[in-house]
């Protein structure tokens, strides 16, 4: 039988070579980051993931609209609370329809700093999908990484609902989530490369911050390799990408979460792609264990201005687009 050669991989005269897409996907789960979930089906991600704000985009589309009226249509009169997770759930069985994996469900970041309302909202979560006959291993509860996120997720882990923690900017969120067993975390590589081109100013050269120079993929980068070198089960997934730059310097880990735009330019590129995380190679790196009591934790996230900043901001963000939420589904 002839074959050929393309990009270095053995392939039979039948197959053209690989886009970055399918490339990427040889090393890297590739997963939806969207509300959208009509352009979920031409990318055949494994997983998606949804936020508020995604959400909130959504349900303002014609095509989604009638998704948040028979919502609240069937459900008027009870809490606003209520009513916004079976809305959410809504969306997220829809997904799933689309998916083979996992999708993830964000807690109300206004509670991001109560443990015990971040549990109990993830609890009813579950049920809710439970109820819609999705098994719990399905879904992941998406929960701000904050200490008290953290600890709520830790306990989640611990009754077998498992946990997605966002909004992860500094290592220490990081360490403190594989303490806790967490299944998963979203490094948010775009808004850390935003805080740094930002600080720098008319200092910035984009050329010299591209690649595996980019502030946020080497943050990804520390974190994967620590995870990788201490034996740290907890998946990492980079998530908040502005370019393709960034999730191809990223091929290689665990998973990488993208928006439906970025998708197809990943699809429409044949451009060459290698992998760049390696958990084998990880092994050889000097990268002693570190551990984080709740002191500990506050204070090395507080000596992290970028940390802290983007934390602070992402938290109000989803809150202001839960209010709007909120508002939409008062009115319908």
């Amino acid at each position: 039988m002839v074959t050929s050669w393309c990009r270095g991989k053995h392939l039979s005269p039948d197959n053209e070579c690989m886009n970055q897409l399918e490339a990427l996907k040889q090393y890297t789960t590739v997963v939806a980051d969207t509300g959208d979930f009509r352009q979920i089906e031409a990318f055949q991600p494994t997983d998606a993931t949804t936020n508020p704000s995604l959400i909130l985009k959504a349900v303002q589309k014609p095509e989604y609209r009638s998704l948040l009226i028979d919502t609240v249509a069937q459900y008027r009169g009870r809490a606003l609370d209520e009513i916004t997770d079976r809305l959410l759930v809504r969306f997220g069985c829809e997904i799933l329809s689309l998916i083979p994996g996992r999708v993830s469900t964000e807690v109300d970041a206004r509670l991001s700093f109560d443990t015990e309302a971040t549990y109990t909202r993830a609890e009813r979560l579950i049920a809710l999908y439970q109820a819609q006959g999705i098994h719990i291993d399905r879904v992941l509860i998406k929960v701000a990484a904050t200490w008290e996120g953290i600890q709520a997720a830790s306990r989640l882990e611990q009754r077998g609902i498992h946990t997605n923690l966002t909004l992860l900017f500094s290592f220490c969120q990081a360490v403190a989530c594989g303490q806790a067993r967490v299944q998963l975390i979203s490094p948010f590589v775009g808004r850390i490369y935003d805080w740094y081109k930002k600080s720098a100013g008319a200092a910035w050269v984009e050329a010299e911050h591209a690649g595996a120079n980019d502030p946020g993929v080497q943050s990804v980068t520390q974190i994967f390799n620590y995870y990788k070198k201490q034996g740290i089960a907890t998946e990492v997934m980079g998530a908040s990408f502005r370019n393709i730059g960034q999730i191809t310097a990223l091929a290689g880990c665990d998973l990488l979460t993208i928006s439906p735009d970025l998708l197809a330019q990943l699809n429409e590129s044949k451009s060459p792609l290698a992998r760049a995380l390696d958990a084998q190679a990880a092994q050889s790196l000097d990268l002693p264990r570190v551990n984080y009591d709740e002191a500990g934790f506050r204070f090395a996230l507080n000596q992290d201005a970028m940390g802290t900043e983007k934390l602070a901001e992402g938290i109000r963000a989803f809150c202001a687009d839960a209010g709007k939420l909120d508002q939409m589904l008062l009115a319908a």
